[in-house]
């Protein structure tokens, strides 16, 4: 067989590595570092290791030669490509920068094709994919600032904001594909888990630069007009919000309750969390994301999308889990009736308690007994199944009382609520069957995704950016990201080297390789 590749004359390619690792050794024997305090030696072999490193991947790189290839090289579209030219670029890695020389294969009108771009899985860009995951693992935690401070002091890389920003995009550029493509993973795994599927949404507010503001919010933000010069006058605002809307989708196992396993003395609620009811189950394969671009009813539909996913065939409790926002409560409604699916719409009991406490503090007085007594009276009444009569009962002791109009506003406000929602308040029934009754899981989602990152002071976000980020951190929420991170680098594969060629990029020749003195291998 007749082999064209470079012989390499040194018998261990590794050499100037090797060189350095003996620098460094020598230096951590000599006088100065047998002084060295621990921390200092930490310090010394951070950067020394780092840069040895370094040059282990760079020698790596130059043993595998420039990417010579043996036939041609035929790029999409059948353009082929004749003519070969040695060239470099640069790669900022996490342990600093090297130099990747490769040959690149050219033709008339055409782009040059790299193969040992294709062989590396190269990216475009300056930076290694290394760098870029270590780039959405910081700035998905703190501000744009600090993720570049935090890079540089524990990699080899530099990376400014800008360009900071500019990773975060492409580097969650795959999040719907992965999500889309993960469909017969979550039927496989929903099999496994709890017969209750639940389903919840709600909606969170990111500062926003005018210009990506939505139509109505910018118009009105053009429109305003300080009444006073120097500071905000009472009820105006500094700046304006566009709202993310947050889903959530999880399976959890039946928790069969009484009324009484949820109220306790004060009146305030435990959903579950007491001895007589057991210890309370967890949810099971939770997937939590945001968008600030989608629009709620397209959030909404991946969300009932993500649950048939998981239960085509409809076999488990479906339960929609909101807190009484009509326009979202509507949205549900419309997307069940698409997707073919009515599932029991569960009002949030802590939404219910709060109007509860308010016309109790209307009817007695804030932090007395009594007021304490009659909240818990009232919730154990709504959890039986009777929240019309609750209604009624409290409104008729307002009249009772003489209470006027403004006196009585919290009473009406909650008998109002009470009656609008009756409908999603059969807690008896779903207590019963073992359904939860809570929506702490999307209201720690929009805590978690949103306001610990997007809401931290002086924030004002671009509508990519914060896009990129609520993809990023909830990858992270759901426990997904080094999976997705799996599939982000095949699909930077597929659209940077795979599609350019013709069928898939040509195999490079790889270089004979010294192993022994006098003979010659081939590195396969």
């Amino acid at each position: 067989m007749q082999i064209q590749a470079r012989t390499i004359a040194d018998e261990n390619p590794f050499s100037r590595s090797g060189q350095f690792f003996e620098e460094v050794t020598k230096r951590l024997a000599g006088r100065e570092a047998l002084q060295m305090t621990h921390g200092d030696l930490e310090r010394l072999l951070d950067k020394d290791g780092r840069e040895l490193i370094r040059r282990l991947l760079q020698d790596h790189l130059d043993l595998r030669g420039p990417g010579d290839v043996t036939g041609e090289v035929v790029g999409a579209r059948e353009v082929r490509r004749p003519q070969a030219r040695l060239r470099e670029r640069k790669l900022e890695t996490i342990f600093g920068t090297v130099t990747v020389s490769r040959t690149g294969y050219s033709g008339r009108d055409a782009e040059t094709l790299f193969p040992k771009d294709a062989e590396l899985n190269l990216p475009p860009e300056l930076y290694s994919h290394g760098v870029q995951r270590r780039a959405a693992e910081e700035v998905v935690k703190t501000s744009f600032d600090q993720a570049v401070a935090a890079i540089l002091s524990t990699t080899g890389a530099a990376v400014p904001k800008r360009q900071l920003e500019a990773l975060a995009g492409r580097a969650a550029e795959d999040f719907d594909a992965f999500y889309y493509g993960r469909s017969a993973d979550s039927l496989r795994e929903a099999k496994k888990t709890g017969e209750v599927l639940a389903l919840s949404t709600d909606g969170k507010g990111i500062t926003m630069r005018p210009a990506d503001l939505r139509e109505a919010t910018r118009k009105a933000a053009a429109d305003r007009i300080h009444k006073m010069s120097k500071r905000l006058s009472p009820g105006e605002k500094s700046n304006y919000k566009r709202m993310a809307q947050v889903a959530a989708v999880f399976t959890i196992a039946a928790f069969l309750r009484k009324p009484e396993d949820i109220v306790t003395d004060l009146g305030s609620v435990r959903d579950g969390d007491n001895d007589n009811a057991g210890p309370r189950p967890r949810p099971e394969h939770k997937r939590v994301w945001a968008s600030i671009d989608k629009s709620p009813k397209a959030v909404i539909d991946q969300m009932f999308q993500e649950a048939l996913a998981r239960d085509p065939a409809r076999d488990k409790r479906w339960v929609a889990l909101v807190d009484g926002n009509p326009s979202q409560l509507a949205l549900i409604k419309k997307a069940g009736r698409r997707h073919g699916v009515e599932p029991t719409i569960v009002l949030d009991v802590i939404h219910v308690l709060e109007y509860v406490w308010m016309a109790g503090i209307a009817l007695h007085s804030k932090g007395s007994p009594t007021t304490q007594r009659w909240v818990s009276e009232r919730l154990l009444e709504i959890l039986r199944g009777n929240s019309s009569v609750v209604a009624a009962g409290m409104r008729r002791s307002a009249t009772l009382r003489g209470m006027k109009t403004k006196e009585r506003l919290a009473v009406d406000d909650c008998a109002d609520y009470l009656l609008k929602y009756r409908r999603h308040l059969r807690y008896d029934q779903y207590l019963a069957a073992g359904l939860p009754i809570s929506t702490g899981v999307i209201e720690g989602a929009c805590r978690h995704l949103i306001k610990d990152r997007m809401d931290i002071t002086g924030a004002c976000w671009g509508l990519q950016g914060a896009e990129a980020i609520l993809k990023l951190r909830s990858l992270r929420s759901s426990g997904d990201f080094d999976d997705y991170w799996a599939f982000h680098e095949n699909a930077e594969y597929i659209r940077n080297h795979r599609d350019l060629y013709a069928g898939t990029p040509p195999a490079t020749v790889l270089p004979l390789k010294v192993f022994r003195r006098g003979h010659l291998s081939l590195v396969r």
